[in-house]
């Protein structure tokens, strides 16, 4: 078992569809390469997408994991987890929607930290609808990593989520423009945006990263930072994710509450 506690990271927004499986699917694969052990845990319990993106065999899911604990039948995170390789682990969402309503926020926290010495990094990724589940996934992160899009109702929403973040004192996020998502959409300048939203942007994820067949890595069940073709078309792409991947360990940790009682 790893002595050292892994990263939480959880990836948020307040619209969907703004990238973010899709990111956390890419921070995974960035993570692998630095020879880094991965959860990617997936929090949109209604309609998660991790394990159909990556065509992973989810015989079990978090759903699983929260009965068994709460029916004292929980033993270890392996029993749940299904293998995309030997660096990348998933705990889907659950397959029947209709078992997302009998999950207790409580038994999140558990199972991050059923999980927090046996990986480098969790990813959680999240629905993006502020609910129990994903306030309590907050709670338990060292970073988050706030999506938008240069879309009004979007940016509209993220300033009001950031002022609960400040409010409540948190500032362990990083707010992320990706800018590969609806390319058409220039509404406002980067200018504009910072005032709407009233916070900095912290990373861009640049139009140049737009991958108009990435239907078919989805299919396939391809991480696109694993790609060589992708690494290689889209270098500095994939040097900025980076980036962020680095920047995102080096926070200051936050959930120490659960890691300390792991």
């Amino acid at each position: 078992m790893k002595k050292e506690a892994a990263k939480v990271i959880t990836v948020f927004s307040c619209k969907g569809g703004v990238g973010k499986t899709t990111t956390a699917i890419n921070l995974a694969g960035i993570y692998s390469l630095m020879d880094k052990k991965v959860l990617i845990m997936d929090l949109d319990l209604n309609s998660g997408g991790v394990a159909v993106s990556l065509n992973v065999n989810n015989e079990k899911t978090i759903y699983n994991v929260a009965d068994d604990m709460s029916n004292n039948r929980f033993s270890e995170i392996d029993d749940y987890v299904c293998k995309y390789n030997d660096k990348i682990d998933v705990l889907s969402s659950p397959k029947d929607p209709r078992n997302a309503l009998k999950i207790d926020s409580k038994y999140i926290g558990l199972i991050i930290a059923s999980a927090i010495y046996k990986y480098d990094v969790i990813l959680i990724d999240t629905s993006h609808n502020i609910n129990p589940i994903a306030l309590t996934a907050l709670d338990n992160s060292d970073n988050t990593l706030l999506m938008v899009t240069n879309d009004p109702v979007d940016l509209k929403n993220t300033r009001s989520m950031i002022s609960i973040f400040k409010d409540t004192e948190n500032n362990n996020f990083k707010v992320v423009l990706n800018s590969s998502k609806d390319t058409g959409k220039d509404y406002f300048s980067m200018f504009d945006i910072k005032n709407v939203i009233k916070h900095n942007i912290d990373y861009t994820i640049d139009k140049s990263f737009y991958i108009k067949d990435i239907d078919k890595y989805v299919i396939d069940g391809e991480i696109l930072t694993l790609n060589k073709k992708i690494r290689s078309s889209k270098k500095s792409d994939i040097m900025k994710l980076t980036k962020l991947a680095n920047s995102l360990l080096e926070t200051k940790p936050r959930g120490a509450e659960v890691k300390k009682n792991a």
